[in-house]
């Protein structure tokens, strides 16, 4: 395994500290691990190879990750996004999104002959082979996830007959699946609130008394640690700015758990562009982080907005390291 590194936003104190220091007029905290995830740069990388491998065009089932930039990125080398797998012509390439798909999915592609790369995050397929596990062994599922969210439809379509959406704690007394339901087990789309899914589960628990675990925790390492680094430094900043677009749940719960661990005010951002100048009134302290869909570039733009405005002096929060990298799938793998 390689490990993840993140290079100093250039001319920016590079002391990177686990505890915050005493505040300093006009500064930035910059909260790592931020941006890219291991399942999102093997998604990007995928869809490059692809590219490189096949030429244009090259079609994409839904956005590859959910970040406005990568897709304009990718639209202009002649990637071509559709909704669905039939949208493309008989023995096209098509790539299928990090976010996965259903098996109905794949049966549309092999319909059509479809030659497909799966970019499908392997922490995503976990939850989808637990799934079919529990299905197989007489489980009901209760998918803790977000309706509509492309993740959530490609897990529970692996087995729709069994598998019952919560949607947040609000709808856990609207479910009525028998309370006395032997096999039951909770999983998890890999993108939300660690919090907010805790407070659903107990909130099940309580309703449905032989409700158990799943093996592992669903929620991403990468969802987790971005999670965990704006908590640090959230109560310290007057500000904080999320880089990520408004269909990255994990970028939006970014946004939530800085207002929740104290963060004065907090916004979501695609580019530096986007950003009210009026939020600096009375601020002397800016947190900045970005979702795991973000690459660095966007961060960088949005640094370099604040030294412009006197917010020069930068340092990093760290509160953990990541070492994780997914293999690509093997057809785009380099061959020695």
């Amino acid at each position: 395994m390689v490990e993840t590194h993140y290079e100093p936003y250039p001319g920016a104190m590079t002391e990177q500290t686990d505890m915050i220091a005493e505040p300093a007029t006009k500064r930035v905290l910059l909260a790592e691990p931020r941006g890219y995830c291991a399942g999102v740069d093997r998604a990007v990388e995928t869809v490059e190879k692809a590219l490189e491998k096949h030429g244009a065009p090259l079609y994409m089932r839904k956005e590859i990750v959910h970040n406005k930039y990568v897709v304009e990125t990718f639209t202009d080398k002649g990637v071509i996004f559709v909704d669905e797998a039939d949208e493309a012509p008989r023995g096209a390439n098509m790539v299928f999104s990090a976010h996965g798909v259903s098996p109905a999915v794949r049966d549309s592609a092999r319909d059509l002959q479809l030659n497909t790369f799966d970019a499908t995050c392997p922490l995503v397929t976990k939850v989808h082979t637990e799934v079919k596990r529990f299905a197989k062994e007489g489980y009901q599922i209760l998918l803790v996830g977000h309706e509509g969210h492309e993740e959530v439809e490609g897990t529970a379509g692996e087995a729709p007959d069994v598998v019952t959406l919560v949607d947040g704690i609000d709808s856990v007394d609207e479910l009525d699946i028998p309370v006395d339901t032997e096999k039951l087990i909770w999983l998890s789309q890999t993108t939300l609130s660690v919090d907010e899914t805790m407070q659903t589960v107990r909130r099940l628990k309580e309703k449905y008394p032989t409700l158990i675990d799943p093996p592992s925790d669903d929620i991403c390492y990468a969802t987790q640690n971005r999670q965990s680094a704006v908590k640090a430094m959230a109560p310290q900043c007057d500000l904080v700015i999320v880089v990520g677009s408004e269909n990255s749940s994990n970028s939006v719960r970014l946004v939530e758990v800085a207002l929740q661990a104290g963060a004065s005010a907090a916004h979501l951002v695609d580019y530096a562009k986007d950003i009210d100048t009026s939020w600096f009134e009375g601020v002397d302290t800016i947190g900045v982080t970005s979702g795991a869909s973000v690459p660095e570039i966007l961060v960088r733009g949005v640094v370099d907005l604040l030294a412009e405005h006197g917010y020069g002096d930068v340092s990093s929060v760290r509160t953990a390291e990541e070492t994780i990298t997914f293999s690509l799938p093997r057809e785009l793998r380099t061959k020695s």
